[in-house]
């Protein structure tokens, strides 16, 4: 388990497998995401139980979210972490494509 005085987790984008990961105490916790021609949809995140607890689910959510601005993708938020994250964080609303609006109801 991550010691709560320990700095973030690292973070990574892995185009090759459509996700980012947090690998930690031999689990990985994933943000699972499909990219087209300037759109993110990011469709599932999964946090192991044995990672649960630890703020990971957000820092992935914070990590695709800045990738996406960095990049200039639009984003669409069909994962529920990342829906209820940009409905409680409306600076994030730019982000979002005319279809990840409709799906937040904004």
């Amino acid at each position: 388990m991550q010691d709560p005085q320990a700095q973030p987790a690292i973070v990574r984008d892995r185009p090759e497998k459509s996700r980012f990961e947090i690998a930690l105490d031999g689990h990985r916790a994933v943000a699972i995401y499909e990219h087209a021609p300037g759109v993110i949809t990011f469709v599932h995140t999964l946090v192991p139980d044995e990672l649960q607890g630890n703020g990971l689910a957000r820092q992935l959510v914070l990590a695709g979210l800045a990738s996406a601005r960095e990049r200039g993708l639009a984003v669409i938020p069909r994962c529920p972490v990342f829906a209820a994250y940009m409905r409680k964080h409306p600076e994030t609303h730019d982000l979002l494509a005319p279809e990840g609006r409709a799906l937040l109801g904004l």
